[in-house]
């Protein structure tokens, strides 16, 4: 039934009163929004797995929403999306679309386009150049084949499609070589370079592609038409970039921490400033987007760019974009795909649309030395497609150039090349993965390795919260007599889709494996780094710091990475959670960085410490240097082995430092109490976040105390009127752990893992675990609610004979006199 639009109301009385809120246009959006979100959402998680971009769920999303699925049920499109609330969805849409355009003109750094050469720019060119004469070629064949494809004037529909095959779409390249970890290596600089080229030469093709459409595309516009389009969109940008860029620039510096009120004022003038300049372009024929985008250009890269991504991509890019690739869905029928010619004609844009691409790229790749396997890389990758191209292919159906059925076929030709440009680069190119190296990298056999002067840290920062407990814990480990340590810094920042993440991709010029040696300029501008060359500079010790970023479920490989790669003999990580003034929870980062941790400590080439920190530095009266008075109380708890014997070497390391304060407390069991066999049985049922994992080694009891017994003594030896050292026979170990927590005596406790438990920590088994990655002694210092004051460091060791783990049950045999010490076989799975 026809409805006319001027009559629908925007909200309803309620069912109470007989009303369907369906009928009404904003409940109805909000519906069409919510099940937009859910569909396009939950394509994204299955899709995960294949390293696919968001955007392809969201355009998969947008189809399967529309006729070509969903849609074929007419009582789904006319009570879900009736034809009377397209305008309002796609207005909403445009909004949203409208904003995120300028956000790709805010991340678009054109100094650095300027900067990037003229092999990425010959690229480029070859990337554009070949396409667009292929598009046109392709566009004379539709022109004869598709029914009313001729009604259109030869010019616009042959730009249109020259546009629509030259696209390359570089937020999505730029998240999809992130993922591969090629951000670094020379096929990722190049490609990213040749893709701002190619953004920029695309937005200039769009413009033309636009005024040579009009309003139908017809045969008799006048050419005068296009031309003042053309002109007033030159003058236009002209006058952005000439008048406007220095004003924003001058508003730009004045907008800064210490001037929120003035900061909000500015945010809300520049939001208002894309608006207007949407309308300004809309206003001379070109569409709104063409201005939001060239606004975003003025914007001066720095903190006022970050505040305005802060304030408005999460409500843009993950609640009005989507509905712009629904509305886009809902003109996709591919049914209007019949018959064997029209798919021939699907196969023939997609093969033409891959080959201009990879042929262009190729040829000039390899005219600038490039080898081969890496420029049909680079051609498979410029091959990328985006919204970009979803926006040429609405305005050129919008604008009557393009009908249902050529519509249906570019959207598909784009979906199809931008899924096959992951598992094509996986398999095309493959850049050489290390060696793993056999050798044990660890403190306890520091001294026999070519690095022994040297004490090799990789420290990882989550951000400006965990400086101060990681420099204070960096210097406690150094002697004062003469520099023994090189640390390296890793800030960990997590990929995501988000546009900050592609600007902090572009702004990092080292990402991932390599470190950053040498800033220039500008570029020495993170907090995190700041603060650590500083001290660097203050403790005269060598510091080299990197950013590292990617996503959670791979950072894992970029700390183990560089810590192969730099051959570091501990790598230090942040706990997912920090306390301060006791019990109040600061922060806590999630569960995907505790996944991080956990992963780490799997696959680590060398030891792993990981700092639960309550506070640790933060209470210094000086800055931490070799000269500095303030006395750090560090406790090393000894239960036995090797995670143990681990921390009490690092125990003598700190010992040396004048300022710092070392004390050992060594549990034992008291003489004559009946001893506990203890039996550790590997249990698959019980889960992993829930029960300690202990090592499936097999291993020989006997020698291990032994080995302890002399680890000991050794210490004491070397310590004696240094260290205070402590034996402790209690029969109530945990309460006596707990007490040197709570008591505040300590400013850093420092235990072992105990993968390989000792008789005592073995009894603690079948003990709920808060945190198991910890082991049981670090869980009980670090879980919520026990008043534990003093931070915690727990050790493990590097030994590949621990690398296996499993959850156990624990089975006890009591004996008359003390446990007798016994080599396991294999009935015994390695356990105590």
């Amino acid at each position: 039934m026809p409805v006319n639009i001027t009559s629908i109301k925007v909200s309803s009385d309620g069912v109470w009163q007989g009303e369907n809120p369906l009928n009404y246009a904003f409940p109805l959006l909000i519906v069409q929004t919510t099940l937009v979100l859910v569909v396009s959402r939950s394509l994204a998680v299955l899709l995960r797995p294949l390293r696919q971009p968001k955007v392809i769920a969201e355009i998969v999303g947008g189809i399967l929403l529309g006729p070509s699925a969903f849609g074929r049920n007419e009582q789904y499109m006319h009570r879900i999306f009736p034809s009377w609330s397209t305008p309002i969805l796609e207005s909403v849409a445009s909004i949203g679309l409208i904003f995120f355009l300028f956000l790709v003109g805010l991340e678009l750094d054109l100094n650095s386009i300027r900067r990037s050469g003229r092999r990425a720019f010959a690229i480029a060119a070859a990337g554009i150049f070949l396409p667009f004469i292929s598009g046109v070629g392709v566009a004379f064949v539709l022109r004869h084949i598709v029914d009313g494809a001729d009604k259109v004037g030869y010019g616009q529909y042959l730009v249109f499609m020259g546009v629509a095959l030259s696209i390359t779409a570089f937020p999505v390249l730029a998240r999809i070589l992130a993922e591969l970890k090629l951000l670094t290596t020379r096929v990722g600089e190049t490609a990213m370079a040749a893709a701002a080229f190619n953004d920029i030469a695309a937005w200039v093709l769009l413009a033309l592609a636009v005024a040579l459409a009009g309003s139908g595309g017809g045969h008799h516009k006048s050419p005068l038409v296009c031309l003042w389009v053309l002109l007033s969109g030159a003058a236009f940008v002209a006058f952005v970039m000439v008048f406007v860029r220095p004003a924003m620039t001058r508003l730009a510096r004045r907008c800064s921490s210490e001037h929120d009120n003035a900061s909000e004022t500015l945010i809300c003038l520049t939001l208002a400033g894309v608006l207007i300049s949407g309308f300004m372009t809309d206003l001379i024929g070109i569409h709104a987007i063409f201005g939001a985008f060239v606004f975003g250009l003025t914007i001066p890269k720095g903190d006022f760019a970050e505040r305005l991504m802060e304030r408005i991509e999460d409500f843009v890019s993950g609640l009005l974009l989507p509905l712009y690739f629904a509305s886009s869905g809902l003109k996709t029928n591919v049914a209007t795909i019949r018959g064997p010619e029209a798919w021939g004609l699907l196969v023939l844009v997609v093969t033409t649309a891959c080959a201009g691409k990879i042929i262009g790229t190729f040829a000039v790749a390899v005219m600038c030395r490039i080898p081969a396997r890496e420029a049909v890389t680079l051609g498979v990758l410029m091959n990328t497609k985006g919204l970009v191209e979803l926006i040429v292919l609405n305005i050129g159906r919008e604008k009557k150039v393009l009908n249902d059925e050529v519509f249906a076929i570019l959207v598909l030709m784009a979906l199809f090349n931008t899924f096959l440009t992951t598992p094509a680069v996986m398999v095309i190119y493959k850049p050489a993965r290390r060696v793993l190296t056999r050798s044990q990298r660890r403190l306890q056999s520091a001294s026999s390795d070519t690095f022994a002067d040297q004490l090799r840290l990789l420290a990882c920062v989550h951000g400006p919260g965990n400086i101060p407990s990681l420099i204070q814990f960096v210097e406690s480990t150094r002697s004062t007599s003469k520099s023994r340590l090189k640390l390296y810094i890793m800030h960990l920042v997590e990929l995501t889709e988000r546009f900050s993440s592609i600007t902090m991709v572009q702004r990092a010029r080292k990402n991932g494996f390599p470190f950053i040696n040498r800033f220039r300029g500008n570029e020495l501008h993170d907090g995190v780094t700041v603060a650590f060359q500083a001290y660097g500079q203050l403790g005269r010790i060598s510091v080299r710091p990197a950013t590292a970023i990617s996503p959670l479920s791979t950072m894992h490989e970029d700390i183990c990475h560089v810590a192969e790669e730099k051959r570091a003999t501990m790598i230090l990580l942040p706990f997912h959670k920090q306390w301060t003034n006791g019990e109040d929870v600061v922060e806590n980062m999630g569960h995907g960085w505790r996944v991080v941790n956990q992963r780490v400590m799997k696959e680590a080439p060398c030891s792993v410490a990981v700092l639960v920190d309550r506070g640790y530095g933060s209470a210094s009266r000086e800055t931490p240097g070799p000269t500095a008075n303030v006395t750090q109380m560090v406790c090393v708890l000894f239960f036995g082995g090797p995670d143990d014997r681990e921390a009490l070497e690092l125990g003598g390391r700190m010992a040396e430092h004048p300022a710092v304060k070392v004390t050992v407390t060594s549990f034992v069991k008291k003489e004559g109490v009946e001893g506990k066999d203890v039996v550790l049985r590997p249990s698959l049922s019980k889960c992993r976040e829930k029960n300690y994992a202990f090592s499936t080694a097999i291993m020989d009891r006997e020698k291990e105390q032994e080995m302890d017994n002399n680890a000991v003594a050794e210490f004491r030896r070397k310590w004696v009127g240094v260290v205070e050292y402590v034996e402790k026979a209690a029969s109530n170990f945990v309460e006596e752990v707990m007490g040197i927590g709570r008591s505040g005596n300590y400013d850093l406790v420092v235990v072992g893992k105990g993968r390989f438990p000792s008789a005592m920590v073995a009894e603690l088994a079948d003990r709920p675990a808060e945190h198991a990655e910890l082991g049981p002694i670090g869980d009980i210092l670090a879980s919520s609610g026990q008043g534990v004051l003093s931070s915690v460091l727990v050790i493990q060791q590097h030994d590949t004979a621990h690398k296996e783990e499993a959850p156990v049950s624990k089975i006890l045999r009591v004996e008359d006199g003390p446990t007798t010490a016994r080599k396991h076989g294999p009935s015994g799975s390695g356990f105590v």
